[in-house]
């Protein structure tokens, strides 16, 4: 008989008295006799009575432990009068799997910090797989959304030679011994002897990658794992990632904004219509406001707010912060969180950051002390995407590496696109999995990475 998937039975209920089969794990079984069954395709469980008379191998299957795996084979029954819609009644069970009773995550309260030490098990605990099942389908929108609107998906390289955001804060990658490495006359480690015949990273962004690609075919994106060797130990920092990076030709700072907005709010209403019991869970046991801030977010146009206006919103607020506000400084999450929890109340654009805080290629404004960037906050998680108008001068993009001491060379071919048909072009990144939290209202990004890479941590 084939296999029917938990979801289906929710989406479309068979006729009482119907025979069915299903597989799954073993939530609970209560007074010998119901088995709470997930199979992974629904946040809903499935109820299976199991009843002596029925079962050959009844005692074999009431002594299973919690997390065994079964198929199961029996009668559909709607339960209208019940607290669940239907059951299925038993009429074989095969036992695919044993558990064992010290299975780790047992049907009670554990702590997020318990469960990051047995990640490759969380997925099975409520919390997980409903925040692992709104990560796959936020995913499947933000896909869905560039398809229908034309874009081009680019896949760009992991390994790269250049620093997109020229902070140096990369992983470096080597085939040459660590002990003994070759040296040159210098007495400096002889990167020729390499496996690409140079120093190589494992890159920080797809950005100036896929900017080629939109000199060609005008609306492109990339959406994949990046990496940052960046010491901090924050609940909004991981050392890898992943991250939404669109380019788009012949566009200024405000079609930035305007596809930002465009695009969030699709993955999000998308995401509300496809995970309703997911986020109802997660909005009764981990984040009481979610569900009234999702639909916030969908409701209200994002407010656009200059820098220098925040600064002096900041200032002159009367709140304590524990990092000081000046104008030149690179907010903090008390600070974007300020403005978007408690003066604005909803999510706003941020633009004409002071170039000293900012990356190379953004676009110099006419003041000769701003750019053209752009960064979206949001409550409850503060920064949410960034992005910018580019440079697309070739005069002012040089100047502007050397002032930070990057090497032309370096970047031959992104000079290049400024000589062979440059055009005005935008861009941000969205880091996916601050896309998750806002989302789940999960406030640790260790909570929506699968198996998360941060300091001094890197198990399984």
């Amino acid at each position: 008989m084939k296999r029917t998937y938990i979801k289906d039975l929710f989406r479309s209920a068979p006729a009482s008295g119907t025979e069915i089969a299903v597989c799954g794990w073993i939530k609970t079984i209560r007074n010998d006799k119901f088995i709470e069954l997930s199979d992974g395709t629904c946040f809903q469980k499935l109820q299976v009575v199991v009843e002596k008379e029925n079962l050959e191998n009844y005692e074999e299957v009431v002594r299973q432990n919690v997390g065994a795996s079964i198929r199961v084979k029996g009668t559909f029954v709607l339960t209208p009068e019940a607290k669940q819609p239907f059951e299925i009644l038993a009429t074989s069970v095969f036992i695919e799997g044993a558990s064992t009773p010290d299975f780790p995550i047992q049907k009670k309260a554990a702590s997020l910090e318990f469960l990051r030490e047995q990640a490759y098990l969380r997925p099975r605990t409520n919390t997980f797989n409903a925040v692992f099942r709104i990560r796959s389908v936020l995913a499947q929108a933000i896909h869905r959304y560039f398809a229908d609107h034309d874009f081009i998906y680019v896949h760009t390289p992991i390994v790269t030679a250049s620093d997109a955001e020229g902070a140096g804060e990369m992983f470096q990658i080597t085939t040459l011994d660590i002990d003994n490495p070759p040296k040159t006359d210098k007495g400096e480690v002889d990167y020729s002897k390499d496996f690409f015949g140079k120093k190589a990273n494992l890159t920080v962004s797809g950005q100036l990658n896929v900017e080629t690609f939109c000199m060609a075919f005008s609306n492109v994106y990339t959406f994949g794992p990046t990496f940052r060797a960046e010491n901090s130990n924050t609940s909004r920092h991981a050392a890898e990632f992943w991250m939404i990076e669109p380019e788009i030709a012949f566009a200024d700072l405000k079609d930035n904004m305007a596809l930002v907005e465009d695009l969030l709010k699709f993955a999000v209403r998308y995401t509300m219509e496809h995970c309703a019991a997911d986020l109802e869970f997660l909005n009764k046991f981990v984040d009481k406001d979610l569900l009234n801030r999702l639909n916030k977010m969908l409701e209200f146009k994002f407010k656009e707010v200059k820098y220098s206006d925040a600064i002096e919103i900041l200032t002159n607020c009367g709140e304590k912060f524990d990092f000081p506000v000046y104008w030149g400084c690179d907010l903090q999450s008390e600070h974007e969180r300020y403005l978007t929890e408690k003066h604005f109340k909803r999510p706003i654009f941020l633009t004409d950051y002071p170039k000293d805080i900012k990356a190379f290629y953004m676009r110099m404004n006419d003041d000769g002390k701003t750019v053209a960037a752009m960064d979206l906050l949001v409550p409850g998680i503060g920064e949410l995407v960034g992005g910018s108008q580019r440079e697309e001068r070739l005069d002012m993009l040089d100047k502007r590496m050397a002032e930070l001491g990057l090497k032309a060379e370096d970047y031959w071919w992104y000079r290049n696109l400024r000589i062979y048909g440059g055009t005005k072009h935008s861009g941000f990144g969205i880091g996916f999995e601050r896309l998750v939290m806002y989302v789940t209202g999960i406030s640790n990004i260790r909570d929506v990475l699968p198996f998360p890479r941060t300091v001094k941590n890197a198990e399984f």
